[in-house]
């Protein structure tokens, strides 16, 4: 049995010194003072509580390669995908299955316990698929990992990317995936949406498709995988991952398609750090941000999550599994920084992505699973400000991580930071 208690936790939503009661695994009560013992405590001293980090958008098969066969010169979009088409050739299942547990340990320690990956789809022998099938099973103990067949390729413009997007399905693949502003044309975007909507809706699936990540304002493929949606009765179930275009839209297009995404259901995946590096490449001054208009949707009610997308492979050279660093980025490019706008930045790498991926049990509610990290911060504000260690991650009520705090942290009111183990 995985019983816990933590003492003195501070919360998102503003209540302190609050305890947390966890029985077998899941949360049974959350409030001030709660009085047992015999059972393993942790003292929080005021530290922020919070579900784990949720990565709604990354490509797992392409971590840690950064550098083979070449290293991208440009740091382009199009260098990354002509780069991860050299590679694949070159790819061993055992090689992808290394470096996605070794990217697996690096998010626990950033307490980041549930990961969406899209995973290519376009070569036929499936190694990719196969691979983070295999890591699925391995990490299901302490990692949470959804899986998206991804036509990298395109569905229609890849010889066998329909008989093998299928295939990875039929093996157990979570949620379709497509990207249509890659097909040669328009119209092949727009029929590769349909396809892969219906083929979806057929079986109960989710849909996350990579889409409209261009800088061309008449990329408006967003609008056809509305319509799918809201044709096929998919609400809920559908997400427009990137949607970059959108940034470079006239805002009287916006104002009907924003609420034509509300009605439909379908959510929106932002990836910051991303977006904001590889768009706007052709611009000179003034240069476009390249990010999706998330205050808008979320003033809308439409769910909106940030992704990590890529950390050090063709595409990206950088990162670390830090989901705090990717709110961050979220928060500066679409300069929000009122008090409640930066709440909901730290919501789209919690909250927020956890609905997307319809993850079960999330929360720090009674009945949920007692999944949760302590960070070395008072509140989400600050926790985004300073990117804190992750004192304890805890999985179904088991410490899974643990990093030692700093000696001292800047903090406006100077107050002790310590966190105690002790078994009751």
């Amino acid at each position: 049995m995985n019983d816990l208690i933590v003492r003195n936790a501070s919360l998102a939503d503003g209540r302190r010194q609050i305890d947390m009661l966890v029985r077998d695994g899941k949360i049974v009560a959350t409030e001030p003072a709660i009085a047992v013992t015999g059972i393993p405590e942790l003292d929080a001293g005021g530290d922020l509580l919070c579900p784990p980090f949720v990565d709604a958008h990354f490509h797992m098969d392409a971590v840690l390669s950064y550098g083979q066969p070449r290293v991208n010169q440009s740091g382009t979009l199009l260098e990354g995908i002509a780069l991860w088409g050299e590679l694949k050739p070159h790819l061993t299942q055992q090689a992808l299955i290394e470096r996605a547990l070794q990217y697996c340990d690096w998010a626990v320690a950033k307490g980041l316990l549930a990961i969406r990956s899209h995973v290519d789809i376009c070569d036929p022998r499936l190694l990719a698929v196969e691979a983070l099938l295999e890591v699925k099973k391995q990490v299901a103990p302490y990692l949470d990992l959804q899986l998206v067949a991804f036509p990298q390729d395109g569905l229609l413009r890849s010889a066998d990317a329909w008989t093998n997007l299928q295939r990875a399905i039929a093996l157990g693949v979570d949620v379709v995936g497509g990207i249509p502003h890659f097909e040669r044309t328009m119209q092949d975007g727009a029929e590769s949406i349909r396809l892969l909507c219906e083929f979806a809706a057929e079986r109960g699936l989710m849909v996350d498709m990579h889409c409209d990540e261009s800088d061309d304002p008449m990329s408006r493929h967003i609008e056809t995988l509305v319509y799918h949606a809201q044709r096929l009765g998919m609400q809920g179930r559908v997400t427009g991952s990137h949607l970059t275009s959108m940034h470079s839209m006239d805002n009287y297009y916006v104002s009907k398609l924003l609420p034509l995404m509300k009605e439909a259901g379908v959510a929106a995946i932002a990836n910051p750090l991303i977006n904001i590096t590889l768009q706007g490449r052709h611009d000179h001054y003034p240069k476009r941000r390249g990010m999706t208009r998330v205050p808008e949707m979320l003033a809308l009610g439409i769910p909106v999550a940030f992704g990590h997308d890529c950390v050090m492979d063709p595409w990206y050279s950088m990162g670390a599994g830090d989901m705090l660093e990717v709110a961050s980025m979220g928060l500066h490019v679409a300069q929000m920084t009122s008090q409640a706008a930066m709440h909901q930045c730290f919501d789209a790498v919690t909250h927020n992505p956890a609905q997307i991926l319809g993850l079960q049990g999330y929360g720090l509610e009674p009945g949920c699973h007692a999944d949760f990290v302590i960070l070395d911060a008072r509140d989400p504000v600050e926790a985004l400000r300073l990117r804190p260690v992750r004192r304890y991650v805890v999985r179904r009520g088991r410490v899974i991580s643990q990093t030692a705090a700093p000696i001292a942290q800047l903090s406006l009111d100077g107050r002790p930071q310590s966190v105690n183990f002790r078994l009751g």
